[in-house]
């Protein structure tokens, strides 16, 4: 049986996933591909994801993508999580995992107005949705604000956690305008600020032509495993947050074959073992990368040790477990970074593997400084090591 060793699979992490400088690519569209989604929870992980793996980033050529071409479309999919993926593949992730999400956010919502007040049942949050979709009809794309203040059921004001310190106040129309994003009937638009705002425009979308949801599965474990693989079972049900019967189904309908890594037994694409086995002999110089919170390939797998020291979790992921920014070096986690509020981009170490990759970060952090120019970012999850270095 195979077994990959950690130094193939941090060489195959360069190539695949567009890390090293000869594998950087062109467009923002390639980016995606290459990773299947870029995380869009935190707004700001989109544009620095796509531009840390572009041979000549811009935010331009993101907002391209995303917003006058609409190669990308923004959507929750694994694991509930917001995530911007090429258009094309927006059926895949419909019916493998949104529709089965859709459908818990939609009872969730249901008891959360029920709760706030007794006169809200599934006939009354049906009608609501149908009068977001009368509205944006009428609008054709508008932000959340103003569709809610063309339905009295969408600008009702709902009261989450009553009673509490943090108790707050919000319109019934977010809510319906994400559950139906979720559903497919309303797409994400423009944002109303720039690149790192999280307040959208919505307009309606197309129907998607039916797809068997196995189908759905399988496709997107086969695309899974040819640009993360070796996956363990418990890194595709993590990353997919599927049952783990039906990870298990979708892993044999994409004919997947067995590795053995030091965390148990892995997949692999059949025709992917010569690669993997011949992955180090790929010739490519010493790298290094900066990338941000929540980027795809930091949170990647759920076992991590293989490119994460465990000793620096805690100052590099938050305590529900979300990545904030790192420094890379040869398909390794060796510390973080952060943007501090005068633009300046500020890294610390904590591994020293020379004085090659102090000045490889180094011309990563001058790289990015560039593109940032004056735009200015706050990561939506802060971690211990980006608070403290954003303000030294």
């Amino acid at each position: 049986m195979l077994r990959p060793t950690t130094a193939q699979r941090r060489a195959l992490l360069a190539r695949r996933h567009l890390l090293a400088p000869p594998f950087r690519t062109g467009t923002t569209e390639k980016v995606a591909r290459a990773l299947l989604a870029l995380h869009a929870t935190d707004p700001s992980t989109v544009t620095l994801s796509a531009c840390a793996r572009l041979a000549q980033p811009t935010i331009q050529d993101v907002e391209r993508a995303l917003y006058e071409d609409r190669t990308l479309l923004r959507m929750h999919c694994m694991r509930r999580t917001l995530f911007a993926v090429p258009v094309e593949d927006v059926r895949l992730y419909h019916f493998s995992t949104t529709l089965d999400v859709a459908r818990r956010e939609r009872a969730s919502l249901l008891r959360l107005l029920c709760r706030s007040d007794p006169q809200w049942d599934a006939a009354r949050l049906a009608e609501a949705e149908q009068s977001a979709l009368d509205v944006l009809e009428r609008l054709g794309e508008a932000g959340a604000t103003e569709i809610s203040a063309g339905s009295s059921l969408l600008s009702e004001m709902i009261t989450l956690s009553p009673g509490k310190p943090y108790e707050a106040r919000q319109r019934v129309g977010g809510w319906v305008l994400r559950l139906l994003a979720m559903d497919g009937r309303i797409r994400r638009g423009r944002p109303l600020g720039g690149w790192t705002s999280g307040q959208f425009r919505y307009r309606s979308a197309p129907e998607l032509p039916v797809m068997e949801p196995a189908q759905a599965r399988a496709e997107v474990v086969r695309r899974r495993l040819a640009s993360f693989g070796p996956d363990t079972t418990d890194d595709v049900k993590w990353w997919t947050g599927w049952t783990l019967t039906a990870v298990r189904r979708a892993l044999a309908d994409a004919g997947a074959v067995e590795v053995e890594l030091p965390e148990g037994t892995a997949w692999i694409l059949p025709e992917d073992a010569e690669r993997v086995a011949g992955a180090e002999r790929v010739a490519t110089e010493p790298w290094a990368a900066l990338l941000p919170g929540l980027d795809p390939t930091t949170m990647g797998w759920k076992h991590r040790d293989w490119y994460l020291d465990p000793g620096h979790r805690a100052q590099l992921f938050d305590t529900s477990g979300n990545a904030g920014p790192t420094v890379w070096w040869n398909g390794e986690i060796i510390g973080g970074w952060a943007c501090r509020p005068d633009g300046e981009v500020v890294w610390r170490l904590l591994a020293d593997r020379g004085t090659e990759a102090a000045a490889a970060v180094e011309a990563e952090a001058e790289r990015l400084t560039g593109l940032l120019g004056e735009a200015r970012f706050v990561p939506t999850f802060p971690t211990p090591l980006s608070v403290e270095l954003s303000r030294d």
